[in-house]
Formats: structure tokens, sequence, C-alpha cells
């Protein structure tokens, strides 16, 4: 691994988005509560902080970086679920290389 102590910490922003698609049935009973299992999109919002949380250990090679913060949002449609969770992470110092 590079040395990267010395650099000045830099802000950076990860974002993902995905579609799921749902009987318009299932997005109606999840909409109204209805689900026997519960909430769907809160236990996807704890599944996706946590795998923010857990990046360097989920991709090879991916040095530990200090978050800040975590947001997921869900939109929800007519047949189906977007959601688009965002890390943003700050204080750690630029990697050297660049794209």
């Amino acid at each position: 691994m590079v040395d990267v102590s010395g650099k000045e910490p830099v802000k950076r922003t990860a974002t993902a988005a995905g579609t799921i698609f749902l009987a318009a049935e299932t997005v109606a009973m999840m909409k109204e509560g209805l689900l026997k299992k519960g909430d769907p999109l809160a236990c996807a919002r704890v599944a996706g902080i946590m795998a923010a949380k857990k990046t360097p250990e989920l991709i090879p090679l991916c040095h530990p970086l200090p978050i800040d913060n975590i947001g997921i949002g869900f939109k929800v449609g007519m047949t189906g679920s977007t959601s688009k969770p965002s890390s943003s992470r700050s204080r750690e110092p630029a990697s050297r290389w660049r794209p």
C-alpha cells in the first residue's frame, strides 16, 4: 500500500442506484404495511448502511476510510422500488493514483 498519511484530507462521495421490479400487488401491500415479515425498505436501509461500513472487507484492495455520513433513500413507484444509497467520506488523504 502507498503511504498517504502526509496528504491533505479530501471529501469523497460514492453514489449507487438500483431498480427492483415487483408485482403491483406486492408494491400495494408494501405501501400499506401489510407484508407479514415487516418493512422491506427498513431492512434494505440497514443492509445498505452495514455494507457501506464494511466496504474494505467486501471489495478487494479497498483501504478503510472514515465515513461521515451514509444516506439511503427510496422512491416507490407503481411496479417497483428504486434506491439511491450514497456514502460521503472525508478526512482522508487523496490517493496518488488518478484515473
